[in-house]
């Protein structure tokens, strides 16, 4: 059984995490926290292909359901991800119905698709049966035009927000959640269409803030941060706490500033 589908049968709303990193301990450790599922980013990412199945075994040993986002909408790209045992893909770029039916192709075993029977680790493992998420992306305004259509597709279990391309392509500063005006009316579009076909939303949001308000509009899928800017966030404040330390002590003097951009500072003494 697809954990995550079973999960968004019975109306969970579901958290994940994405990882950019090609480091399977980084993936289980987000796991571990307790994300429905992590997300091994192999679009803009640089998690690649020599450690797919480490990171997917990495992410399945830590209790969450291993996705991967292919790097484009094709087949081999698809078929590989789900026989290395992702529980299902995240397809990018899906802006019409023939995007969607191409994804959906890939994805499912005939009668209900093109893919191919090859499974390496899916085998014996709940994940041969055709089950897998096939899970695309509206993130342009072509998307948002064809969002019926894309949401009648047969096999597209979950259309998932792109924010920031979505907000490049309307003209706005790329943003995660939710930003007001055009944003939120063409993602209010989007979420109305999935309502409206039974079809799970998701989105990438940013802060706890967003989150919380993505959840009340009815996402059951929320990626609620990314390793690379839990690990910006954390550092900055371990150093920021840091510095505030060493400020009070006098004749303390600091190796580094990050106040001077490429490159390294003098050494500061603190009075």
């Amino acid at each position: 059984m697809n954990t995550l589908m079973c999960a968004w049968s019975e109306g969970v709303t579901t958290v994940g995490a994405w990882t950019t990193l090609n480091l399977p301990v980084v993936a289980e450790s987000l796991a571990l926290i307790g994300h429905d599922y992590v997300c091994l980013d192999q679009q803009h990412g640089v998690s690649d292909d020599s450690i797919l199945v480490a990171g997917l075994i990495a992410i399945a040993a830590g209790g969450a359901a291993p996705l991967v986002r292919v790097p484009a909408n094709e087949p081999s790209m698809i078929s590989k991800a789900l026989d290395c045992g992702a529980e299902g893909v995240i397809v990018p770029l899906v802006n019409d119905r023939r995007d969607a039916e191409r994804a959906v192709q890939s994805c499912k075993y005939p009668p209900d698709g093109e893919r191919s029977i090859g499974p390496i680790r899916a085998a014996g493992r709940g994940r041969s049966s055709g089950q897998a998420a096939c899970i695309v992306m509206a993130e342009s305004t072509s998307a948002v035009d064809n969002i019926d259509e894309i949401c009648s597709v047969p096999g597209v279990d979950a259309v998932y927000i792109g924010p920031a391309d979505l907000a490049a392509s309307l003209g706005c500063t790329p943003s995660l959640g939710v930003a007001p005006g055009v944003h939120a009316e063409a993602i209010a579009r989007i979420a109305d269409s999935c309502l409206r076909h039974g079809m799970v939303t998701g989105i990438h949001c940013g802060s706890t803030k967003q989150v919380i308000e993505c959840a009340e509009m009815g996402f059951q899928m929320i990626t609620i941060s990314t390793d690379t800017q839990l690990l910006a966030a954390a550092a900055t404040s371990r150093f920021d706490e840091v510095n505030e330390g060493l400020s009070a002590i006098p004749g303390v003097t600091k190796a580094f500033s990050r106040s001077v951009p490429g490159g390294l500072a003098e050494p500061r003494k603190i009075y």
